[in-house]
């Protein structure tokens, strides 16, 4: 019997440590008055600037968004532009409260860094750019070629494996700044570049003179899921992003638009009527706004509005959705339902 009572005395205060530890960075982003986002210092369609400073990408309006689910006012975020060595010791410090810093997610981070993935935004893979030039139509003719690459990433190590596996040599170029390495790498310092396909879609389009002298080789190194990362330890902040994320894409596969959205508070679907927070539960259970997802959707829009107007038609980079298309399209985009 003793032994019985100490066991439930001890899971008793496992339970009120966990819940005081619950909640810690809401209340310190609430007391702020404010979302701080770690992004990249400038990648296109996912986090950039514009002449006038202004910040624009998926990974900006998943910020956004996080900011929406909170306050209920997409505008309460500041951005913390980071490289790649910084960025987790930013979070892992408390710099910043989220990192949605078009980051693969993987389990050395997720279990080793004291961090955790709360979804993914973006599906991608590791591809190898080289100029047309070069007269290369595979990966495995790069035997001893030079590549530009930035420090501390997963890119570096699936090269190596990747060039391992094959029985392939190559020599690393490697330079921090992503402007710089882009340059280096048009100047002709290295003979190939290889990063996620996404963002060597972005480099041909927007950076590189003459988009036609580049070609990005069919062979993908590696998946790169993209998503967002939070510190462990608080499961409400965890929930509060993971959710957030999944309700741009909830949002999208209800057809729930920015446009529709004040229209579709009168839907007789009850599964619109949970996600829009007509039928309450879903903010309770945050502890944020029954209206959260309307002030997602009505601030930022779903999640295939923010990949349209960031990275697909509706943008410079005039990208398909491919994997990143909802399920019943095709995709991969399949979100936890809202109920």
């Amino acid at each position: 019997m003793k032994l019985l009572q100490s066991a439930v005395a001890g899971l008793l205060i496992l339970a009120a440590a966990g819940a005081a530890h619950a909640g810690q960075t809401l209340d310190a982003v609430r007391k702020k008055g404010f979302v701080q986002c770690g992004v990249s210092t400038g990648v296109a369609g996912f986090s950039n600037p514009d002449s006038k400073g202004v910040w624009t990408g998926i990974d900006v309006d998943l910020c956004k968004a996080v900011a929406a689910t909170v306050f209920g006012d997409a505008a309460k975020f500041k951005l913390t532009p980071l490289n790649t060595q910084q960025r987790f010791t930013a979070l892992q410090s408390g710099e910043v409260d989220v990192l949605p810093r078009n980051t693969t997610v993987t389990l050395s981070r997720d279990a080793g860094l004291g961090l955790s993935g709360a979804g993914v935004n973006f599906y991608d893979g590791q591809g190898i750019m080289v100029p047309k030039k070069l007269g290369v139509k595979s990966a495995r003719e790069l035997n001893g070629a030079t590549f530009c690459l930035q420090p501390g990433t997963t890119t570096e190590l699936n090269l190596a494996d990747w060039f391992r596996a094959a029985k392939l040599n190559f020599k690393p170029v490697v330079i921090d700044k992503f402007d710089e390495l882009v340059r280096a790498f048009a100047a002709g310092r290295c003979d190939a570049y290889t990063t996620d396909a996404s963002a060597l879609s972005m480099m041909r389009a927007t950076m590189l003179p003459n988009p036609d002298d580049w070609v990005i080789l069919p062979e993908r190194l590696s998946k790169e899921p993209l998503g967002p990362l939070v510190r462990k330890g608080d499961d409400q902040w965890l929930d509060i992003v993971k959710w957030t994320l999944n309700a741009m894409i909830e949002a999208e596969e209800y057809g729930i638009t920015s446009k529709n959205v004040d229209q579709m508070l009168k839907s007789a679907n009850p599964n619109v009527q949970r996600i829009l927070g007509v039928t309450p539960g879903g903010g309770k259970s945050l502890g944020v706004d029954e209206k959260w997802v309307y002030n997602i959707v009505k601030q930022v829009g779903n999640y295939g509005e923010s990949f349209d107007r960031n990275l697909g038609q509706g943008s410079p980079m005039k990208m398909a959705r491919g994997a990143n298309a909802l399920w019943t399209q095709g995709g991969l985009m399949y979100a936890l339902p809202i109920r």
